[in-house]
């Protein structure tokens, strides 16, 4: 068993994660805002999305939807050793029905493992985009990228404070769209030149079995004209950070109906940008009493209550969204598995955990690997918890609790030496 010293110095860890989740979640969800369409210094490409070649294509640009030649890439790379260059892409996304997206989709960046969000698609389903340029663009809550819970991942070029992106940095990357439920097509960036062709195409999500729970709501479908048309002034207004206005455009929405699951939850994170968490948690609920299976408002009332400690409900909340969409977030295991140690339900935090683990191979979220020490620790699995501890410190070896961490390990080694009796012999000796 545990002693009752190490016992508070482990717990007294996780509330760590209880005070960067309430960190992360003073600022509300960023909204999407569609990127203006740039001009490419090439020649008039086919129109976005339309997924078909352009017979006069000249030589030297992109086909749309087909990935780049790769004929020779080591020639290339010395050709354009590290000139910084200007990507440009642009494209369409469709469900796999051939209809539209319900809800704007994010378009990603993913460069070894690590998604960095790019742009949203319009009511369309369009997308057109700078690479690289959208640096103060955040992920929504349903991706890993970020500070916060799901910070010390590596930089990417391109991200704020980074260099530009050069052709070498893109060998290893790809472009996607990213809709919890859904898998994406993806598009390799391996080989691709500045002067390319820049539209990629049509981008497919194909929807995943055994998912009852999305990030868009259905009833938005049935939404009257009136309703709609304040929503999208509220939407507008949003982009344009006039929170206020958003606001009450947004409760005329609900007013006139109030099954508006979208408004509702729109609604909660304005109140959440401006620290008003009743309210927020209130437009949240309402959002799921219009409608039970969208997930997006379970996630933030996740963190709303992770951050105010409140376990009972974090638990609720986050074991909801993965029963409704299990690819949901790892994100949303991770505060579970974090709620069930705080409960002492080590069992249901030992699996949450493993599955964070599991959906982050990049271990873009090292703290999940503490959180699993601290769970075979409380557990009195004090090898695996070392092991696992010592795992994080490698990840990330300056993290701001390395030095309480590396006490924590010497503590469980200390415990693991006081009970092998030839270890206590020795040490006596």
């Amino acid at each position: 068993m545990f002693s009752r010293t190490l016992t508070r110095s482990i717990l007294g860890a996780i509330f760590v994660f209880q005070a960067v989740a309430s960190a992360q979640e003073s600022q509300a969800p960023a909204q999407p805002s569609p990127t203006p369409a740039p001009t490419a210094p090439t020649s008039p490409s086919p129109s976005p999305g339309t997924g078909r070649p352009d017979p006069g294509t000249q030589p030297g640009q992109q086909q749309p939807g087909r990935f780049p030649s790769q004929t020779n890439p080591g020639q290339q790379q010395s050709q354009f050793p590290e000139m910084q260059r200007t990507f440009f892409f642009s494209g369409k996304v469709i469900m796999d029905d051939g209809t539209p997206p319900p809800e704007p989709v994010q378009i990603e960046r993913v460069c070894n493992g690590i998604a960095k969000p790019e742009a949203w698609t319009d009511t369309k389903g369009r997308f057109s985009f700078q690479l690289g340029q959208n640096n103060t663009m955040m992920a929504d809550a349903s991706t890993s990228s970020g500070d916060g819970i799901f910070g010390g991942g590596p930089s990417m070029p391109g991200m704020a404070g980074g260099r530009q992106i050069t052709e070498r940095d893109l060998m290893g990357c790809e472009l996607r769209a990213a809709l919890p439920g859904f898998r994406s097509d993806v598009y390799s960036l391996a080989g691709r030149r500045s002067l390319d062709n820049p539209d990629v195409g049509t981008v497919v999500l194909h929807r995943l079995a055994k998912v009852d729970g999305f990030t868009f709501s259905a009833t938005s479908a049935y939404a009257p004209k009136d309703a709609k048309k304040a929503f999208d002034k509220g939407r507008d207004l949003m982009k344009k950070k006039k929170v206020d206005a958003a606001a009450v455009e947004l409760q005329k929405a609900v007013g006139t109906y109030p099954k508006y699951a979208a408004a509702w939850y729109e609604l909660g994170v304005i109140y959440q940008s401006q620290s008003k968490m009743d309210e927020a948690r209130k437009a949240y609920e309402e959002s799921i009493k219009a409608d039970e299976k969208f997930i997006t408002p379970y996630a933030q009332l996740t963190r709303i209550t992770a951050g105010q400690a409140k376990w009972e409900e974090a638990a609720t909340f986050s074991a909801k969204v993965i029963r409704l969409n299990p690819f949901f977030s790892p994100e949303i295991y991770f505060l579970n598995g974090v709620a069930n140690l705080n409960l002492q339900k080590l069992q249901e935090a030992e699996e949450s955990t493993q599955e964070a683990l599991k959906m982050d191979p990049k271990r873009v979220n090292p703290r999940a690997m503490a959180l699993m020490g601290m769970i075979h620790a409380q557990k009195g699995e004090y090898k695996l918890a070392s092991e696992a501890l010592k795992q994080y410190l490698t990840l990330v070896p300056k993290a701001n609790d390395a030095e309480r961490i590396r006490g924590q390990i010497a503590q469980i080694e200390k415990e693991l030496a006081q009970q092998n009796p030839a270890a206590r012999e020795a040490q006596a000796q």
